[in-house]
């Protein structure tokens, strides 16, 4: 096996980052993978022939969007926006808009690829926004969500996995910028001055 190989295939660690920001292993690849093909199942069913617009939302989105346009395997574009909405490490703030889509949506199936939804202000904001472009159909796919507080679980039409109200990282997901390329979901250990 190649040096690069080797690499390639070292096992994710169980316990990333230093205080306050320590996080522990919390769910696998394979699971996350098994949840993807599984979305892409019933997106495949349902816009086998709607060539449908797969807005990937930056950046956290581009990893999800990726494995499951693939698993999707079936005619479709790819576009993708951006949004502004954490003024700090871990707190949302205002929402802005920072790149937009080029595809025409007028009478396009679009769906919304997010990584997370947690307050779902943010897909609330998307949802609007896509909206204003008259898209025959509009649908929100998230490969994770949280429940909210007092309001039970964000309208996301394809959610992979339901998972706690707690900061995490990896596929995709960041805290300053850091751990999206790690193929696991971490999240942030308690204990440690993050309580």
């Amino acid at each position: 096996m190649t040096e690069t190989a080797t690499r390639l295939n070292k096992p994710s660690p169980e316990i990333i980052g230093k205080a306050p920001f320590r996080f522990r292993r919390f769910i696998s690849s394979s699971v996350i993978q098994e949840h993807v093909r599984a979305l892409a199942i019933r997106l495949r069913a349902d816009y086998h022939d709607q060539n449908p617009v797969m807005i990937g939302v930056l950046n956290g989105a581009f990893i999800f969007m990726a494995d499951l346009t693939r698993e999707m395997n079936i005619p479709c574009e790819t576009d993708f926006i951006k949004l502004s909405s954490y003024r700090d490490q871990t707190t949302p703030g205002a929402i802005q808009l920072s790149k937009d889509v080029e595809i025409e949506l007028s009478g396009r199936h679009v769906l919304i690829i997010e990584d997370i939804v947690d307050t779902g202000h943010s897909e609330e904001f998307l949802r609007r926004h896509i909206l204003s472009k008259h898209p025959a159909s509009v649908a929100m796919v998230a490969m994770f969500v949280k429940p909210r507080k007092n309001n039970g679980v964000p309208s996301v039409e394809y959610a992979g996995m339901q998972i706690p109200d707690a900061f995490v990282v990896g596929y995709g997901l960041d805290c300053a910028l850091q751990w999206r390329q790690l193929p696991d979901l971490y999240v942030l250990q308690p204990n440690e001055g993050n309580e």
